[in-house]
């Protein structure tokens, strides 16, 4: 017997909640805690159970009038989207569009740094006479593994460079993910935007899902809250950013995420290729992304994946992804035994610190490297 939770109301009467697994955790006081611990002012929280959504609640308030967050309230996904374009680029990948192995440069019809600098995808000028460029491949865009810095603004000189060869290291880079959309756009000629309307978002449901900024969006939309404690509104994103940019609310997403743990939309063996770890992960912690090697005993085990991160814990294989901003803090763990997964997203960054308690909570322990992605246990 399966009941689904759906924008925060069930009639069950006193009947309890089940799904295919058993019974399905009750979040309401791990969630209470967690904001009183934190002092976050709004959490929305969804639960998949084999592969299907079973709960989805929101909990606080999305702006600093108190108007309350609510299962359709938009909120920003932050490097979630990282997650759903890998899974796009995975199926494109099933049906021979592109390959995950071959470099992105033999996608586009010049050399890449000849493109120069492009307003909204990336420096490409300032690769000339480097020819790793041309060696990079989706799989290293994936798994963070193309040699960048996490952005090059980030860099002394605000100039984009190669720190390691692709393939030989870890380092969490927006620029690697920026450079594939770029092969995607301008070398397949398709839109990041259209594709995931067209094969996920609107056969799933998800009408206030988008990668662009949507006027509809303002009718119930969330701002955030830094770590101090101090309210900001939600930034309107004009450009597709396949490494972020993406706007959703707890109930679209969920519909995404129970998508992706099913395997919606790939032959089998491709979505085992989703969330095969192939990159090993050396750093200590997630950030600082460059100069931060793990010592004995430090680090993670897990390993890098086609935009998710793949490990192993006590309930056997999983994936995981994080969003993060200075008012956002989202995260996403899936279980592959019996297709579970919890969705939290949070419109006050300070929530970020109870994800460990609040994961545990929705599906016991997971055994999520916690520790390397924030630093909290």
């Amino acid at each position: 017997m399966r009941h689904l939770v759906r924008f925060g109301v069930l009639a069950l009467g006193s009947a309890a909640l089940v799904s295919a697994s058993g019974p399905v955790p009750d979040m309401e006081a791990a969630v209470q805690a967690a904001m009183a611990e934190t002092g976050a002012k709004g959490v929305a929280v969804a639960l998949i159970d084999k592969g299907q959504v079973v709960s989805v609640k929101s909990w606080g308030v999305r702006n600093a009038k108190g108007d309350p967050l609510q299962d359709d309230t938009v909120m920003y996904g932050a490097s979630l989207t990282k997650a759903v374009f890998g899974y796009l680029v995975t199926q494109l990948a099933s049906e021979g569009k592109i390959d995950l192995d071959k470099p992105i440069a033999a996608m586009l019809a010049k050399p890449i740094p000849d493109y120069g600098n492009v307003e909204g995808y990336g420096q490409w000028g300032d690769l000339a006479g480097d020819p790793r460029v041309q060696k990079v491949t989706p799989r290293h865009a994936l798994n963070h593994a193309t040699g960048f810095a996490n952005f090059a603004f980030l860099e002394p000189d605000q100039k984009l460079k190669f720190h390691f060869d692709p393939g030989t290291n870890y380092a969490y880079s927006g620029e690697g993910i920026s450079l594939l959309q770029f092969g995607v756009e301008k070398g397949l000629g398709l839109s990041v935007e259209a594709e995931l309307q067209r094969r996920f978002f609107k056969p799933l449901g998800m009408t206030r899902t988008s990668l662009i900024w949507q006027d509809s969006f303002g009718t119930n939309l969330a701002d955030g809250w830094n770590e101090n404690g101090k309210a900001e509104v939600h930034d309107d994103r004009s450009r597709v950013r396949a490494a972020g940019s993406m706007d959703t609310t707890i109930h679209d997403l969920a519909q995404m995420t129970a998508a992706m743990v099913r395997g919606y939309g790939l032959p089998k063996k491709w979505r085992v290729e989703y969330a095969r770890g192939t990159q090993k992960i050396g750093s200590k912690t997630q950030f600082p992304t460059l100069n931060n090697p793990a010592g004995p005993g430090e680090g993670t085990d897990a390993k890098a994946a086609l935009g998710v991160v793949a490990f192993t814990g006590p309930q056997g294989a999983g994936w995981f992804k994080g969003g993060h901003n200075d008012t956002t803090a989202n995260t996403l763990v899936c279980l592959e035994r019996g297709q579970r997964c919890v969705l939290i997203l949070g419109n006050d960054v300070r929530i970020e610190k109870a994800f460990p308690k609040l994961v545990r909570a929705a599906l016991g322990e997971t055994g999520v490297p916690y520790g390397w992605e924030y630093g909290v246990k």
